[in-house]
């Protein structure tokens, strides 16, 4: 995958190493003058618009090599998978979820699951957004994109880009993961900036791309069968119970800041996705014979790029990978100390984030890792998280934002843990189906599916139960 593009020259890797001594000092210069647990865990909940919308569309635009595969692959298909499903989940997200989180003024998901539904419940809800937040298919990504600027081995390269990624996390906490994604946010817009006039110069505008780009590359699903398509716009729910959307709604300085957020970071994600689609059309149409998709961007990068405009566009794709892993590691971590030792502990709160967060971020990092390595693929990593732990989170997390009726405490615990586990379930015995290379679905049905019917089918299960049993002891007021 690496040998098709050679490593840079010194120019480029000196831009690169000058970016992640950037981003060290950055990192650092933001340290906490406060001890105080909201400061490291939400910035002290004074989060602007501006910076709110910089980390959020970072955050949650990590897979850049993915995108230019999958461009290159299927063609404005993409936007169909990995664009609209998302606007839309975020849309309801803005408008329904991001007032509402921030003025419950809690810390974490498991928080709110525990809030509505008890202890167990919130230990479900941790131990599911710690598997979701981890940062594998991002180290990945990452560690390619080391790996070809350098011509180094992917595995020192993961060990590398994990600890430029969370040593200043650890110290300084969410602040410093906010000023990093500030940077990382210019970082990516420009890297898109600088190589698609680079594109139209050299290679042409648009009537030679339409001429050169395949007809099925401009079919809304790409080929794709319609069951494929649809089980991206459940996969987009994850978007409801994402991590990192909840943090920076929790971290806002008001309930309007991060509404307007969301919706903003809508717009900023729609203008680079349109970025990246027309680069990777460009990348289809330049390298027809190309061996491995996800190489496009960096293939095409050296194709059309001169020298130190090259590094340029390496530094922000890595930016982008970058900006991910970083928010995903600390997310992680905090999940293992705060939601889960301080839950099984029944420690204060302050003395567990100081004393467990670095042996989360640790575990964390040595599980991304092995993942990465046992799963050397971008969307599988994508798809198996969300197929398997969304449908544990979704439906709890939505309705505790709602007056709708809530099953018995018990009964969402183990109701969110069978969701998750069906799905789970469901993923392996396809993957042990698998044929050349392929999952095959227990009668071609994707895991989501079974997830969420057991989690809808549960909770009307569990306040009809409810719901009896009241009518038993009081039948007058029934």
């Amino acid at each position: 995958m690496v040998s098709e593009v050679a490593p840079l020259g010194r120019i480029d890797q000196g831009l690169i190493v000058l970016y992640l001594v950037a981003l060290l000092a950055v990192g650092f210069s933001f340290l906490r003058r406060s001890r105080e647990e909201e400061d490291y865990l939400l910035a002290g909940r004074r989060l602007s618009v501006g910076a709110f919308v910089a980390t959020l569309v970072s955050t949650w635009y990590g897979g850049i090599l993915a995108v230019g595969e999958s461009g290159w692959l299927y063609g404005v298909a993409v936007i169909f998978m990995f664009g609209v499903p998302y606007y839309a989940a975020s849309l309801v997200f803005a408008l329904w979820l991001a007032p509402k989180i921030r003025a419950s003024a809690l810390y974490t998901i498991p928080d709110k699951v525990g809030q509505t539904y008890g202890r167990g419940a919130a230990m479900v809800a941790a131990v599911l957004c710690w598997l979701l937040t981890n940062p594998a298919p991002y180290v990945l990504m990452q560690a390619t994109l080391l790996s070809l600027a350098f011509g180094l081995n992917h595995f020192p390269a993961m060990l590398i880009g994990l600890v430029l990624s969370t040593v200043y996390v650890y110290v300084g906490g969410f602040r410093a993961d906010v000023r990093v994604n500030i940077v990382q946010f210019v970082l990516m817009f420009a890297a898109f900036v600088i190589i698609i006039p680079f594109c139209v110069v050299k290679l042409g505008g648009w009537s030679w791309l339409v001429a050169q780009i395949p007809a099925g590359h401009w079919q809304w699903n790409g080929g794709n069968s319609w069951q494929y398509m649809l089980a991206w716009w459940f996969i987009a729910l994850w978007t409801l119970v994402e991590p990192s959307f909840h943090q920076r709604c929790y971290a806002a300085r008001s309930p309007q800041v991060a509404q307007r957020g969301v919706l903003l970071s809508i717009v900023c994600w729609f203008t680079f996705d349109l970025m990246t689609l027309t680069t990777a059309l460009y990348a289809r149409a330049a390298l027809p014979d190309l061996a491995s998709p996800l190489m496009a961007f960096p293939v095409l990068g050296q194709r059309v790029l001169p020298t130190f405009m090259l590094g340029l566009f390496y530094v922000g794709m890595l930016a982008t990978v970058m900006s991910t892993t970083v928010s995903y590691t600390f997310m992680s971590g905090v999940t293992f100390s705060r939601d889960i030792v301080w839950r099984l502990r029944g420690a204060r709160a302050e003395e567990s984030s100081e004393r467990w967060t670095g042996w989360g971020l640790l575990l964390t990092s040595v599980i991304a890792v092995v993942m990465a390595l046992v799963w050397p693929s971008v969307k599988d990593l994508w798809y198996n998280f969300g197929t398997a732990f969304v449908p544990g989170l979704l439906l709890p997390v939505a309705v505790s934002y709602t007056k709708l009726p809530k099953p018995g405490r018990g009964w969402m615990a183990g109701l969110m843990a069978a969701s998750s586990g069906v799905a789970l379930a469901w993923l392996l015995v396809g993957l042990r189906n698998a044929v050349d290379g392929w999952p095959v679905m227990p009668w071609g049905v994707e895991p989501i599916y079974p997830g969420l019917l057991v989690s809808v089918v549960g909770y009307l299960w569990g306040v009809a139960r409810d719901r009896a049993a009241r009518r038993r002891q009081d039948p007058v007021d029934e």
